[in-house]
């Protein structure tokens, strides 16, 4: 099954370029199901993978080579799969998550003149983003990583009538195209000094240490593949495109948050986990700045009113707790969060997908309250996505959260009680988020109201399917005060192990665990407490500040894009305008100003043309005997 492994890409690519060709005169539900029915057919095939690579037969990692991408003297880089552990649950990750959100879309946008082409962006981003997770070399993983760049673009503006929605696209598509530089440079890096950029052969290289490099050079590859990450992951400081993605369509915001483009940073760190386990300086950065991105994300969160973007911020801080667990070489941990994460985050953006839907296109949570009695499954999943990214027992978001913070305890205590304090934001956002929404008594308008209701089952169907995986998935990896077996753990084990990770005596572990839970069910105590009736004064203080999200995006602009905008006119001004500008005209305006001086010589007398010929005869004669020997 590992050698069929180019169907997974090659059926969404497909899916794009039936949808792609034919999106102005193809009917809108054909379209949809093209699009749905090409991920599906991913998932099967990805299905069959996991087995053959989680059976005991199977002996990885598989190479599938389709062609030679370049193949020069020096250089050999084939266009190549590799299938192990780590990729196969990747594939089962963005193409079971990817074919709900399809499923959703085919509902949510069938009002949308542009839904065909809507479905043709959707399949290309799914492919490219399987191209990121498949390659087996850096280079087949960097193209998949610009797809899933160029992708966002188009989907976060594909509303592109509205001036704001573009330019959040060009905001996350410029953002990214900065990480991608340090990605690129790391790239040129691993192939300068060890002269190949396929995982096996770079990876060799190092353990066995057949390359005598320094090692600042380890450093220096790690930092730059981690500026990469910041870009695509969204972390301090590059993550201000990832709440503004919030402009396109719901179900795109949901892809890109959960199963796909934010999850990648996390894929490529854990990749390269042999690298990074030979630089704990590096190490070190990734955890203080997932830890800072965490808890600065939540902060904010807590003063958002825009449903989406509470959701957005929360991607965000849970992205740092990803990093922070890569951070701390707790590798295999931070991949199994991005598992769990993908189930409740997308089931928390299509649950207000289907609120947002109901509400006519509002997203003011202040506008809603008591839409519980009018969306019960709706409420009831969203409920369940709460829970679950609270870090509630039996939940998945329990588990592996609670991995993460004992893995960070063992690192430091220090980082810990800090990791405390973003889930205990975490929990109490969430809560409020949930409460302003679904409890108390309808705040927007009687044409609103009369409009509430649940959504289609196209809808709910895949809000319930991804609500059991949020309460079912993290039994997989079960703690070691609960099973000494962690499946998770064992299956990545040929790939992705723990770096410089021990046991903690299991009262330990039981003390951490039950301080998380005790902190998080305070935290929805009180935010209910505080929003059972809730009144909306202007924020004031501190929490202006958290309302307008540190003012990061004003501290931006005023360090960043308005002097480059004030060189920009400058040089378009002096450089530009009268510099070149000045020359190319000058050009032309000297050979003008000389037609016209010449021209006077064309008098059309006979008389004057024999005179000047006769001059020209002098002329030469006269130079001829006077210099001429």
């Amino acid at each position: 099954m590992a050698n069929l492994v180019y169907l997974v890409p090659l059926f969404p690519l497909i899916g794009f370029l039936i949808n792609g060709i034919f999106w102005k005169k193809m009917p809108k539900s054909l379209g949809g199901a093209i699009g749905t029915v090409a991920i599906l057919a991913s998932f099967i095939v990805s299905l069959g993978i996991f087995f053959e690579v989680k059976s005991a037969a199977f002996h990885g990692p598989v190479i599938v080579t389709l062609f030679d991408f370049i193949n020069s003297a020096n250089l050999h880089v084939p266009f190549a799969f590799q299938v192990d552990a780590l990729s196969s649950l990747f594939l089962l990750i963005i193409t079971g998550v990817g074919f709900l959100i399809h499923v959703y879309s085919t509902s949510y946008m069938h009002h949308d003149e542009g839904m065909v082409k809507y479905f043709a962006y959707l399949n290309l981003f799914v492919f490219s983003m399987l191209l990121l997770v498949l390659g087996a070399n850096y280079l087949i993983m960097f193209i998949g990583w610009e797809g899933v760049g160029l992708c966002s673009y188009l989907l976060i503006g594909f509303w592109f009538k509205n001036r704001d929605y573009t330019n959040a696209a060009k905001k996350a598509f410029v953002m990214n195209r900065i990480g991608d530089l340090g990605f690129l440079v790391g790239m040129l890096l691993v192939l300068f000094n060890f002269g190949t950029l396929s995982y096996l052969e770079f990876f060799g290289k190092i353990t066995e240490g057949t390359v005598a490099v320094n090692s600042s050079v380890y450093n220096w590859i790690a930092l730059c593949f981690f500026i990469g990450a910041t870009g695509k992951s969204a972390q301090l400081p590059l993550y201000t495109w990832l709440p503004d993605a919030m402009a396109g369509p719901t179900p795109v915001s949901a892809l890109i948050h959960a199963a796909t483009m934010v999850t990648a940073g996390i894929y490529m760190i854990a990749r390269s986990g042999v690298l990074y386990s030979l630089t704990p300086e590096i190490l070190h950065i990734v955890a203080v700045i997932g830890l800072i991105t965490a808890i600065v994300a939540a902060s904010i969160a807590i003063k958002q009113y825009d449903i989406k973007k509470v959701l957005a911020y929360s991607t965000v801080s849970q992205l740092g707790f990803m990093f922070l667990a890569l951070g701390v070489g707790a590798y295999t941990t931070a991949v199994f969060h991005v598992m769990t994460h993908a189930f409740f985050k997308a089931l928390l953006f299509l649950g207000s997908g289907s609120v947002i839907h109901a509400m006519g296109g509002e997203q003011d949570i202040r506008k809603m309250g008591g839409l519980g009695k009018h969306m019960r499954v709706t409420q009831a999943t969203f409920l369940i996505g709460c829970l679950a990214i609270s870090g509630i027992p039996g939940l998945s978001g329990f588990f592996s959260k609670d991995e993460i913070l004992a893995n960070v305890f063992m690192h430091s205590p220090v980082m810990y009680a800090f990791g405390i304090l973003a889930a205990m934001m975490t929990a109490f956002y969430m809560f409020r988020l949930y409460f302003l929404t679904f409890n108390g008594s309808f705040r927007g308008t009687e044409d609103q109201h009369h409009h509430l209701h649940e959504s289609p089952a196209a809808m709910t169907i895949p809000l319930v399917v991804l609500a059991i995986l949020s309460i079912v998935g993290g039994y997989v990896g079960l703690p070691a005060v609960i099973s000494e077996h962690n499946a998770f753990s064992d299956f990545l084990s040929p790939v992705v192990t723990n770096f410089g990770t021990h046991h903690l005596s299991h009262g330990t572990e039981w003390g951490l665990m039950g301080l998380s839970v005790a902190v998080s069910i305070a935290m929805i105590f009180i935010a209910y407490a505080l929003h059972r009736k809730p009144e909306f004064k202007e924020n004031t203080g501190f929490a202006k500040v958290l309302e307008n999200k540190w003012y990061l995006d004003e501290f931006y602009d005023a360090i960043i894009v308005k002097p480059i905008a004030a060189i920009s006119g400058l040089l378009d001004r002096f450089a530009e305008r009268q510099g070149i500008d000045g020359i190319v005209n000058g050009v032309g305006k000297t050979v003008r100003w000389g037609g016209d001086k010449l021209r006077l010589l064309q008098t059309g007398q006979v008389g004057f043309y024999i005179f000047i010929m006769v001059l020209g005869i002098v002329v030469l004669f006269t130079i001829s005997f006077f210099w001429v020997k």
